[in-house]
């Protein structure tokens, strides 16, 4: 190879690298873009103090079932529990599906039914539990979120009165159905001092009364009269109680 192809092909060479390098620099003089002072999606998170997280303070994302039980649509829940029909039987001595049979489901030990194979998640959630009420609102919202590891796949049901529909039928399937939920007491002890303010304003109403009905008996002679005196007492400590 003599000096003058040599020197074409080096020259080929350099003028394609100074081409790309003038389209390197133009291309940021055009297109050149300055960072912002401030970056435009700036998350401030707040970390949590001591003993101080969202599930202690915020409570369960799900509200309870035990005020709708008692007037729960169990129509409305035998429709609710079509979603499941895929998954579960609801008769009484119906075969194991993907999931056990439903039926006796309320009060029943959780992961205890005869012949179905559970996850190990709910085998460790279950151990000495069983479907109470509550138990069964909480998993029906998100089961994967409310027991760990198990193989339910299942979104939930979100609303909180088709969840109480569905639970109240998933109670009548069973030979004998488990008592609904009892009041909460608090409601009895909200009517503790009321009567207790009524009793105590009793004596109060009643000792003007039985001032009133001695002050005739000093101006009367003790002779004969006194029997009247006793009989007006009694009415004056009447009128309160009426």
């Amino acid at each position: 190879m003599d000096s003058f192809e040599f020197n074409k092909m080096a020259m080929a060479g350099l003028g394609t690298v100074f081409v790309l390098f003038g389209v390197s620099i133009l291309s940021e003089a055009i297109f050149h873009a300055e960072a912002p002072e401030t970056p435009g999606y700036a998350i401030a998170a707040v970390e949590p103090t001591d003993g101080d997280t969202g599930a202690d303070t915020a409570g369960p994302a799900y509200e309870p079932i035990a005020p709708l039980l008692a007037s729960a649509d169990i129509d409305a829940g035998a429709n609710v529990a079509k979603k499941c029909a895929a998954c579960h039987t609801f008769d009484k001595g119906g075969a194991n599906k993907v999931g056990p049979a439903l039926y006796g489901v309320v009060g029943r030990p959780i992961a205890s039914h005869e012949g179905f194979s559970y996850s190990a998640g709910m085998k460790e959630y279950g151990a000495g539990k069983t479907w109470t009420y509550d138990e069964l609102n909480g998993y029906l919202w998100n089961p994967k979120r409310y027991v760990k590891g198990t193989a339910m796949g299942f979104a939930g049901v979100k609303k909180t009165d088709e969840r109480a529909n569905l639970i109240a039928y998933l109670r009548t399937l069973a030979d004998s159905p488990e008592p609904l939920p009892q009041e909460s007491p608090s409601a009895a002890a909200d009517d503790g001092p009321a009567t207790q303010n009524d009793e105590a304003e009793t004596p109060a109403d009643t000792a003007p009364a039985q001032e009133g009905s001695e002050a005739p008996q000093t101006d009367t002679p003790p002779s004969g009269d006194t029997a009247p005196a006793q009989d007006e007492t009694p009415q004056a400590g009447e009128d309160p109680g009426n």
